[in-house]
């Protein structure tokens, strides 16, 4: 009987791990065709100034900096495809490991700017 308890645990937790949330790496490539389907937000996680300087047209921004253990005020919807980046792909890393910390379900980074190759806004 305890054996089977055991067992039992053991298959729980390896099932949990294996079903637990992590965002998704896709390409620059990849996140233009999403965006072309429609129905994504994009978020760029850079700071203002970089924002100003150029950023994929329709994206939000939200700093990297200020997203922390609370839902963005901009992303009331967990359930939301969220597509992520920032400069080079380092925070955008970062914000996606918060968001799905915070129950986010459907992000995707798709790394920098540096190679994003459709064109910028400002």
């Amino acid at each position: 009987m305890k054996n089977l308890l055991l067992g039992t645990l053991l298959l729980s937790m390896s099932l949990a791990a294996c079903s637990s949330s992590a965002y998704h790496k896709i390409s620059a490539s990849k996140a233009k065709d999403m965006m072309a389907e429609g129905s994504v937000i994009i978020v760029d996680v850079r700071t203002q100034e970089e924002y100003d300087e150029g950023h994929i047209q329709g994206s939000i921004l939200i700093p990297n900096e200020t997203i922390s253990n609370q839902p963005p005020v901009l992303l009331p919807n967990k359930d939301a495809v969220i597509l992520v980046y920032c400069r080079s792909g380092n925070r955008s890393k970062q914000a996606a490991d918060k968001l799905v910390a915070m129950g986010y379900t459907k992000v995707y980074d798709f790394g920098g700017v540096t190679d994003w190759k459709y064109g910028l806004v400002k």
